[in-house]
C-alpha cells in the first residue's frame, strides 16, 4: 500500500527547504534602474546623440552641463580629463560613441543582423570623421559670427555638401539609412545635420531626402519632446 502524505503548510513538509528554493526561483524580482549622469558642456556637440538615444528609450538621467569658463578648474577632476563622461551608479565611462552604442543596443536601435549592424557602425564612424573636420572651427578663439562665416564658406562647400550628396542618394525611396527600421545611425545623422542648420540655415535646401529624413527622426516619440524642451545652444 502506498501512502500519500498531504501537508497544509510548507513548513510541515520534510522537503520544505527544496520547495522554498523553487518558489524563490519563480519570484520575479524587479531590476533596479541604474543611476545615470551625463556630464558635458552646455552644448550639443558630442553629447547630443547620447541625449537623443536617452530620449528615444525614455531613459531617465541627469544632464549635467559645464560652463565653458569653468572648464579649466573642473577638467582635472573629470575622468580622463575630457567630456562627455557618463556616470553609471557613480562609476565613470568615456568616449561618446561607445556610450551611445551601449545604450542604442539597450533601446533597440542596433540591428540584430550583424552585417546590418556593421553598416550602421560604418555610417556612424563616417559622421564622426565629418565632425572632426569641423572641430578646428569650433575650437577657434573667434566669435560665433566669425565661426558661422567659416562654417558657411569653408565647411559647407568642402565637407558637408559632398557628404550630403551621398546621403541624399542613399535615402532615395527609403525612410531609414540601413534596413527598414530606425537605427542609431539615423539619430546620429539627423542630430549632426540639425546642429549644423543652426549655423547654415540653407544646409538642406538642395537635399530633400535628407531634409525629410531629419524631420522624420525629430518627430520620433521621446526625441520630439526632448527637442522641444532642450536649451538652445550655438554648437
Amino acid at each position: 500500500m502506498h501512502r500519500r502524505e498531504c501537508y497544509h503548510d510548507i513548513a510541515d513538509s520534510p522537503y520544505h527547504e527544496v520547495i522554498k528554493l523553487h518558489l524563490i526561483k519563480d519570484i520575479s524580482i524587479p531590476a533596479i534602474m541604474p543611476e545615470y549622469k551625463l556630464i558635458y558642456f552646455d552644448a550639443k556637440g558630442r553629447a547630443e546623440l547620447i541625449r537623443w538615444i536617452f530620449a528615444y528609450g525614455k531613459i531617465p538621467y541627469t544632464d549635467e552641463r559645464i560652463n565653458i569658463n569653468d572648464w579649466p578648474a573642473i577638467k582635472p577632476t573629470i575622468y580622463s580629463n575630457k567630456v562627455p563622461v557618463l556616470m553609471i551608479d557613480g562609476t565613470p565611462y568615456n568616449e561618446s560613441l561607445a556610450i551611445a552604442r551601449y545604450f542604442a543596443k539597450k533601446v533597440g536601435l542596433v540591428p540584430e543582423d550583424e552585417l546590418l549592424a556593421l553598416r550602421v557602425d560604418a555610417g556612424v564612424d563616417t559622421i564622426a570623421d565629418k565632425h572632426l573636420e569641423g572641430r578646428p572651427i569650433i575650437r577657434a578663439p573667434i566669435s560665433n559670427e566669425e565661426k558661422t562665416k567659416r562654417f558657411r564658406e569653408e565647411l559647407f562647400p568642402n565637407v558637408l555638401k559632398p557628404f550630403l550628396v551621398d546621403i541624399n542618394k542613399q535615402l532615395e525611396g527609403k525612410d531609414w539609412l540601413v534596413g527598414d527600421k530606425v537605427t542609431w545611425l539615423d539619430l546620429h545623422c539627423a542630430s549632426f545635420f540639425d546642429n549644423h542648420k543652426v549655423k547654415i540655415p540653407y544646409l538642406l535646401d538642395d537635399f530633400p531626402n535628407v531634409d525629410k529624413h531629419m524631420k522624420r527622426v525629430k518627430e520620433l516619440p521621446g526625441i520630439k519632446e526632448w527637442i522641444a524642451k532642450r536649451p538652445f545652444t550655438f554648437i
